[in-house]
């Protein structure tokens, strides 16, 4: 089971190229985005608690898409921060639980920042997060290559816990793009590969930032090259797991919805992919795959 979307659907700079520029009072860009793609990870989560009405509201917006998921990112006080006490848990639990119960809930994607080293601190507060979350789908996202070792895997297989693979700009000892399979789910996360704008962003870590210069490092098309040899190493991944999960990042002007396309194409073999207008007239070359 391919589940193929972006990181977040609320983008204004996705009009005009996903969503239509004249939209009606009834318009909602969840309904939208919901139409086309199967999956969305939600990002907003990383940065507040937000509140149950917020997620009622979504369930609601996808009850007409069957098989629609919410990958949900866990806040950062639990993941950068550390430090979280017993009602910041209850507010990410209920949540989650409310998701669950209307079978919306696709995982939670736990992502480290590219400081979190491989040493037993890292460990035990990973298999900490496991214990607060053991009924959950867990998807954890480290970026830094000391996590390239068999002991490394051995802990996510012995928790259970999902190792995420991710395309990002090669910058020092960033880990490459590996899948490295540590249970029956796959959860493979594309940032894109704009080295220049990811080293000027690393540079200005801790200043205060536009939101055009916060997203300028994720702004990178992948070209139907990189997207062929991308599909060539997430294929063999289908007789090795049930799910494979697959977020485009790179969302700056809607990259990401035309690439999440593409490889919609190629990876579940459709020889046309169902797609609105206004994405194929901002992305020509996808006039070649869409239905007509």
């Amino acid at each position: 089971m391919f589940y193929i979307g972006t990181a977040g659907w609320s983008y204004k700079d996705w009009v005009p190229s996903f969503y239509p520029k004249q939209q009606s009072g009834s318009f909602d860009w969840l309904q939208f985005y919901a139409h086309y793609f199967n999956c969305v990870e939600v990002n907003s989560t990383y940065y507040t608690y937000l509140s149950p009405k917020v997620i009622e509201g979504w369930i609601r917006k996808v009850e007409d898409t069957e098989d629609f998921i919410f990958n949900i990112k866990l806040h950062q006080d639990f993941t950068h921060k550390r430090i979280f006490d017993e009602q910041n848990i209850k507010a990410v639990r209920y949540n989650l639980d409310l998701l669950r119960k209307a079978e919306r809930l696709g995982g939670l994607l736990i992502q480290f920042p590219y400081s979190f080293s491989f040493d037993e601190i890292s460990i035990a507060h990973i298999r900490k997060l496991r214990d607060i979350f053991s009924d959950i789908n867990c998807f954890v996202e480290v970026r830094h290559s000391g996590w390239r070792n068999k002991r490394a895997y051995d802990f996510f297989i012995e928790l259970d816990l999902t190792f995420c693979t991710i395309d990002q700009p090669q910058v020092g000892q960033a880990i490459p793009f590996e899948p490295i399979i540590t249970n029956d789910k796959a959860y493979i996360r594309f940032h894109g590969r704009n080295v220049e704008a990811w080293k000027k962003s690393i540079g200005n870590f801790g200043q205060p930032q536009t939101y055009e210069e916060q997203s300028s490092r994720y702004k990178y098309l992948y070209t139907p090259g990189e997207l062929i040899e991308i599909m060539q190493v997430i294929k063999p991944l289908e007789k090795k797991v049930k799910e494979i999960h697959i977020i485009l990042n790179n969302h700056p002007q809607g990259d990401a919805v035309a690439n999440a396309f593409e490889l919609i194409h190629l990876l579940e073999e459709k020889d046309k992919v169902n797609m609105p207008n206004t994405i194929v007239r901002a992305y020509k070359r996808l006039e070649e795959i869409v239905v007509n």
